[in-house]
């Protein structure tokens, strides 16, 4: 799958010599650079909000400031979007999630140039356009390093300014906004253990936000599981997909409720976007049906609503039913 950001209006073939360069517009560049990084930054308030509401019952956490860049590179026609946003080098800020450190700190805007993480200048390693999207995964891992390591970082933008922001605790799980040439892998949404990816022309943006939550909650629930191990350690089986399928489902009401928002937008979700995007026999294989699934998720409420108002969260570390064994292979109910 292409990960990099992909633009349309970036795609075009080089053009024989003989031809001359079409114009440029950079106003409509910079308005599909913004219709990106619009989604982009929906998917990063509701991803941070849910991981940093979470993270005292998560299995792993890691420190994060809810920041994600952009590099030029990754683009396909990088010298088109440096000038589109006004950049001198590639790297600068794609999204400060609403709530987090990044965003709290008043530092980091859209589209605003970086030119070192923490000692290093990240226009300096090696790329090879256009969507080269390694760097930018190279460059939050070392914004993750630097956290651990020094329990902050210090980011230096264009211009020589500076700033120091210390992290907090989140579910272990970036999210991350994707592009394809495909429509119908660029309409996809799914987890892999340590991201939650959106495609770019995914329904789910054109759910309300309780709604829209209760989808990224269904993909960090895989990650804070840990379902795609538990998957490579026995088998991809239809019936393993679907217990995991399912326990991801029952999940979302506890995510959503920590996390400040309805309990019961899960069912919402599944009853709108499940009634249209259920795609039949072939999905059912896999996964309940969405009226099945709707029910599932409806089932945990009560038991959700009860603990947050006797212990104002809602510790699904402690009470929340498992359909699978994360450290082993399947319970003795799911056998049956």
């Amino acid at each position: 799958m292409m990960r990099a950001l992909v633009l349309a209006a970036m795609l075009a073939a080089p053009l024989a010599a003989a031809e001359a360069p079409p114009a440029i517009d950079y106003t409509a560049e910079r308005a599909a650079i913004a219709r990106y990084q619009d989604a982009n930054q929906r998917l990063q308030d509701a991803g941070w909000r849910l991981a940093r509401a979470n993270a005292a019952f998560c299995p792993k956490v890691i420190p994060s400031i809810g920041l994600q860049l952009q590099d030029m590179a990754s683009y396909g026609g990088p010298d088109v979007a440096r000038a589109a946003l006004g950049l001198t080098r590639d790297f600068a800020v794609n999204a400060a999630a609403a709530g987090s450190p990044a965003a709290l700190s008043g530092a980091f805007t859209r589209n605003r140039e970086i030119v070192r993480l923490e000692g290093f200048d990240p226009n300096d390693w090696p790329a090879t356009p256009p969507m080269a999207w390694e760097r930018t995964t190279r460059a939050h891992d070392h914004i993750d390093a630097m956290l651990v390591e020094h329990g902050g970082i210090t980011i230096t933008f264009a211009g020589g300014e500076e700033a120091r922001v210390t992290p907090v605790a989140v579910c272990a799980s970036r999210f991350d906004l994707f592009a394809d040439p495909d429509p119908d892998i660029v309409a996809r949404i799914y987890a892999d253990g340590k991201r939650v990816w959106f495609g770019l022309a995914s329904p789910n943006f054109s759910s309300a936000e309780p709604e829209f939550a209760a989808a990224v909650a269904h993909e960090l629930a895989h990650n804070v599981l840990g379902h795609d191990a538990w998957l490579d350690r026995n088998g991809r089986k239809r019936r393993h997909v679907r217990l995991i399928e399912r326990e991801a489902d029952r999940l979302v009401p506890w995510l959503l409720a920590n996390a400040g928002y309805d309990p019961e937008a899960g069912v919402r979700w599944m009853t709108v976007w499940g009634k249209e995007h259920d795609s039949g026999f072939k999905w059912r294989r896999t996964h309940d049906g969405w009226d099945e699934r709707a029910d599932m998720m409806a089932a945990e409420v009560p038991q959700v609503l009860a603990l947050m108002a006797a212990e104002g969260k809602a510790d699904w570390a402690r009470h929340f039913r498992r359909e699978i064994d994360p450290a082993g292979g399947l319970l003795p109910r799911a056998k049956r």
